[in-house]
């Protein structure tokens, strides 16, 4: 399985090299930044269904996909430049997720 923690590593020390701003500001502009790539998802959505009228259907729902992938690494960046224990404490949240939203697996037939 594709582990993609080294990947959102390369893109946090990108990030890092090329900003002249102090770390607080950088972390407040990459919060914002998922709330940018959210509104992504939301144009694309709008124009997969085609309803906005002077548009049509300006995107497909491949598109969409895209976009809420662009939010899901913005995500995993912006967890990264706050924690660099980023990956064990994603991994902790989906562990409590897990607990509290999906039911117990059955027990297997052997």
């Amino acid at each position: 399985m594709f582990d993609p923690w080294p990947t959102i590593d390369g893109l946090v020390n990108r990030l890092d090299a090329h900003s002249k701003l102090p770390r607080d500001q950088q972390l407040l502009l990459q919060l914002l930044k998922i709330q940018e790539e959210t509104g992504e998802v939301a144009e694309a959505v709008i124009g997969a269904m085609g309803v906005n009228p002077r548009k049509g259907h300006s995107h497909t729902w491949k598109d969409v996909e895209a976009e809420v992938c662009d939010v899901i690494v913005t995500g995993m960046v912006a967890l990264l430049r706050l924690n660099p224990e980023a990956p064990s404490i994603l991994a902790q949240h989906l562990a409590r997720i897990t607990v509290r939203d999906l039911p117990p697996a059955p027990p297997q037939q052997g």
